[in-house]
């Protein structure tokens, strides 16, 4: 077990959106740090496959549940069981997002504008709020939410994405003000491009990755494995002192 998985054994970490991508790698990376997972995503087959191989390989608890975090009844049933399971939650992390446009924001319309707010905004408000009488429980309760450097500078036929993110970005600065005073650390992290079936529009077109990476000083795109370890890093002691921080993991496209 490495470190920092050190600082993590025995506590319950929370993924959203846990059943691919940077969420898949996430829970698995809490749980080798060693964590009992509980893996949230909207497909139930994927996530029970997902959650048994990451309890398989590192003798954690892993558990699955089918929620879709745009609705506040799936939200409330997860944290109902969470409560039954462990009676407790010191890590949440809020990466569950959806992006159904992929065009101009003339070319879409409110109701596509209100679905990207109600999961990627609404949702991870309506998480936090949930988990809070949990993470009130926890030595050390932390929430980071997922967010993108597409919050900072608009990304090209992603503005409602955009939009969202910047958004999360300003729900983590007032969720850490607030919630300071209790002990509760609020971080964000927003990744760049990632190898990520969630992008692969993107990095699957020639084009559109040259462009993406003139701006990028690794010249590559990231991986969901180096998004993980930086979520192990701000769940951990050895971020006792950050709240309310941004963290960008993108390669130098943000600088």
């Amino acid at each position: 077990m490495s470190e920092i998985g050190n600082d993590l054994s025995g506590r319950v970490a929370l993924v959203s959106g846990a059943s691919r991508g940077i969420g898949r790698a996430a829970a698995a990376k809490l749980a080798e740090a060693g964590c009992n997972v509980v893996m949230l995503a909207r497909k139930a087959e994927v996530l029970m496959r997902a959650a048994a191989e990451i309890s398989a390989e590192y003798g954690v608890r892993a558990i699955p549940i089918a929620c879709h975090c745009g609705k506040s009844e799936d939200i409330a049933a997860a944290f109902k069981r969470v409560n039954e399971e462990f009676g407790r939650l010191d890590i949440l992390v809020n990466n569950a997002a959806t992006n159904p446009h992929f065009g101009p924001v003339r070319d879409g319309n409110a109701d596509i504008f209100r679905k990207i707010l109600d999961t990627n905004v609404i949702g991870y408000y309506q998480m936090s709020m949930a988990a809070l009488p949990l993470l009130e429980k926890s030595s050390a309760p932390v929430i980071i939410n997922i967010s993108s450097v597409a919050g900072k500078s608009p990304a090209p036929l992603m503005g409602f994405y955009s939009i969202s993110k910047a958004a999360v970005d300003h729900l983590t600065r007032t969720l850490a003000r607030e919630l300071g005073p209790n002990g509760i650390r609020v971080v964000g992290l927003a990744p760049g491009l990632i190898r990520t079936d969630f992008s692969q529009a993107l990095w699957t077109n020639e084009g559109i990755l040259e462009e993406v990476l003139k701006t990028h000083a690794l010249k590559r795109i990231g991986e969901p494995q180096e998004v993980a370890e930086a979520i192990a890093f701000l769940a951990s002691e050895k971020s006792a002192f950050i709240t309310g921080a941004i963290l960008y993991i993108d390669g130098g496209e943000s600088t």
